[in-house]
């Protein structure tokens, strides 16, 4: 039994208490799954650091504050979530207790990422080996979790155990405060409550400091990312110790991408924090408060921040934050039809601007540094990617000229990973890989750095140093799909079918819905022949998107395949109608009707497919209807734009059989020998023989 309750260990409060229930456990018969999770471990139970020693920390986690530029998405906590999960799972596994069971309480006040944890596992946990019970009070669910319990859950009522407070002595009263402070104010008992309120605020004060020694001398990591601030904010010294607590787990939660804990507890520290006499702390606090509303897609809160900043400071800093800030809104972070690289240029030079008059020249070289880097991508926005390369590349110079060439190895990586997106956005693609492989070596656990480098590889060809790529940037992580896509692909592309059917079954795991990745796996079945569970895909993705033109047409192969034409019919036909452009539905339908007779609807429909798509086997589908039809030129059209194309032996001898046929139908005779003496050279049963036979009978009447 695990309590959720934010206000206890802040984010991942019953994440982390499972962890550290279960990692001593694990320690000695399964060593390999504590060192496997040990990035989800160490950000959920910061604790065990001291007994697990960090093996994939990347730049982003360890550069100081000062000098970091690069926070995790919003995602990140959700790789934190599968890995846990996992974690959880095996560990079911390998003590084999028998069929288990986690109660957590309190799910209603969890920090948003153990709702995501809680989300995840009652989706991809078995509850017949795992039973999740998840407490909540009588208020709708929080939204993170509704759609899990909804999807999954058996919902159960019982009543609330509370405290009968009527004829309580003063005495009791106080202890009943104390139980309430002591339970570090998350007891959903009103009695507690209302004696903890009809205290004096003194006293209250008091309670909340005697609560807060004890839990420093614990010394516990977790309890400084919720109750410990929590007691000194509201205790005899808030803007003492309190605020210092505040800013301690703000760095800490903004650092780590807990973005909803980030903004709550930047909130707080606004409270304490004055414009007029801690300017500077301020602006830090603004800066986590923006980085973590922007990480949650809320852009106009970001520009309401900079403008009370900046009407309410003539600090500099704070007026270089907020132009560099706004440059990134119009660049990046407005959604699409709200972006606008002019006016993002005019902030960016502006930023420049403020930058240039740092006296400090370290603290200038590093400003100029910063904004000359969003000057590139704004420049890239308009369509000057030379200028931009330009630009990253004398902040390197700036960064090799000012210091030495072990600072601010974050920054510097970054401007490496940029000027490979540059080079590759010019077609440089072997300088682009280049980059990505220094990118690499000053920060070699950072995933997205080889997933990168993967892409380049496979537009150059180097499928094996792709696919090597792929599968480090999948070490180096907790799960996520896009890497694990993006190998099944390279592997379904190279012909690997049972690698990429695992790869992809993993990624529906992680996230069912993900865009191709159903359409894939069924597709990969369909070719191996696994009929059932094709079918069994197809079904699962129709039921999660009824509108996904490429399983219903696959819904039509597979009709086809059971000798139902109607059926295959009216699956191609809902394919057309969600997309009209979906060509494997506009070729089957046209098979469909060739089969039944109606091969001018087949014409139309393969016409339709060739003008979206001019593909060699559509060319040879309507050159046999044309054929058909005894449109002889057109049918030879047709068969010669396919032989054109790079096709195999077999499939050239039969083309060229079938132009020759058209040759003679057309009493073209030269044209028709030539093309039966390439298909009978060819030596490709049937073909090769009928072209021989064909030679043979147009040879005889030259003879006579």
């Amino acid at each position: 039994m695990v309590d959720a309750h934010r206000q206890l260990r802040g984010p991942y409060t019953a994440g982390g208490e499972l962890v550290r229930l279960l990692v001593p456990r694990l320690a000695g018969g399964r060593p390999d799954l504590v060192t496997a999770h040990d990035i989800e471990i160490l950000r959920v139970a910061p604790e065990i650091r001291t007994h697990l020693a960090p093996t994939r920390e990347t730049l982003t986690s360890t550069a100081p504050p000062e000098e970091r530029i690069r926070f995790y998405p919003a995602s990140w906590t959700q790789r934190i979530a599968h890995g846990l999960t996992e974690l959880i799972r095996d560990a079911a596994e390998y003590l084999n207790t028998g069929p288990a069971c986690i109660v957590i309480t309190t799910a209603h006040a969890a920090d948003p990422t153990d709702l995501e944890l809680i989300s995840t596992m009652i989706r991809r946990i078995d509850p017949g080996r795992l039973t999740l019970v998840v407490c909540t009070d009588d208020t709708a669910p929080p939204q993170l979790l509704s759609d899990a319990l909804a999807g999954y859950a058996i919902r159960r009522t019982v009543e609330p155990v509370v405290t009968d407070p009527t004829g309580a002595t003063d005495v009791i009263r106080e202890r009943l405060a104390e139980q309430f402070v002591d339970g570090d104010c998350t007891s959903d008992d009103p009695a507690l409550l209302v004696a903890y309120q009809e205290l004096s605020t003194r006293r209250r004060a008091t309670l909340h400091d005697t609560r807060a020694r004890v839990l420093d001398e614990q010394g516990e990591a977790s309890r400084r990312l919720g109750a410990l601030p929590f007691h000194l904010e509201h205790g005899t010294d808030p803007g003492g110790a309190g605020l210092t607590a505040l800013l301690s787990t703000l760095e800490h939660c903004s650092r780590q991408g807990f973005y909803h804990a980030a903004l709550d507890l930047a909130h707080r520290t606004f409270r304490l924090l004055d414009w007029s006499t801690r300017g500077e702390q301020r602006r830090l606090v603004v800066a986590k408060a923006a980085t973590a509303l922007l990480a949650l897609g809320r852009p106009d809160e970001v520009a309401a921040l900079y403008d009370d900043a900046c009407a309410s400071s003539t600090l500099p800093s704070v007026h270089l934050q907020a132009a560099y800030g706004r440059a990134m809104l119009y660049t990046r972070f407005y959604p699409p039809e709200r972006r606008d690289p002019r006016k993002a240029q005019g902030w960016i030079e502006t930023a420049l601007t403020l930058a240039a008059s740092q006296p400090d020249q370290h603290r200038r070289a590093i400003d100029l540094t910063l904004s000359g880097n969003g000057s590139a991508l704004v420049q890239m926005r308009l369509g000057r990617p030379q200028e931009a390369l330009r630009t990253i590349d004398e902040g390197l110079r700036t960064l090799d000229d000012q210091f030495e060439p072990d600072e601010h190895p974050l920054l510097r990586s970054v401007l490496r990973s940029n000027r490979a997106q540059l080079l590759n956005s010019l077609e440089l693609l072997q300088d682009a890989a280049a980059e990505y492989t220094l990118a690499i070596k000053a920060d070699p656990h950072h995933s997205e750095y080889y997933a990168e480098r993967a892409a380049l590889y496979r537009r150059l060809g180097r499928w094996q140093d792709a696919l090597t790529d792929l599968t480090a940037a999948i070490r180096e992580s907790p799960p996520y799909p896009e890497a694990y896509y993006n190998r099944g692909d390279l592997l379904f592309e190279i012909g690997d079918l049972p690698a990429a059917l695992t790869d992809f079954g993993y990624v529906v795991e992680l996230e069912p819905g993900y865009p191709g990745a159903r359409i894939n796996k069924a597709s990969i079945h369909y070719q191996l022949g696994e009929r059932t569970a094709a079918r069994h895909e197809v079904d699962l993705g129709l039921a999660e998107d009824p509108g996904q033109a490429e399983l219903l047409c696959l819904r039509g192969h597979l009709a086809v395949d059971d000798n139902d034409p109607l059926a295959a019919l009216q699956a191609y036909q809902s394919a057309l109608a969600a997309d009209p452009t979906c060509v494997a539905a506009l070729a089957g339908q046209a098979r469909v009707e060739f089969d039944s007779g109606n091969i001018e609807s087949a014409v139309d429909d393969l016409t339709r497919a060739i003008e979206l798509n001019d593909d060699p086997d559509l060319r040879f589908n309507r050159g046999l209807a044309l054929q058909r039809l005894g449109r002889w030129s057109k049918a030879a059209t047709d068969f010669t734009a396919a032989i054109d194309s790079d096709l195999d032996v077999a499939a050239a001898a039969e083309l060229y059989y079938r132009r020759a046929m058209c040759h003679l139908r057309q009493q073209n005779g030269p044209e028709a020998q030539a093309d039966f003496t390439v298909c009978a050279a060819s030596d490709q049963p049937p073909h090769a023989d009928r072209a021989s036979r064909w030679l043979n009978r147009l040879a005889r009447p030259q003879a006579s």
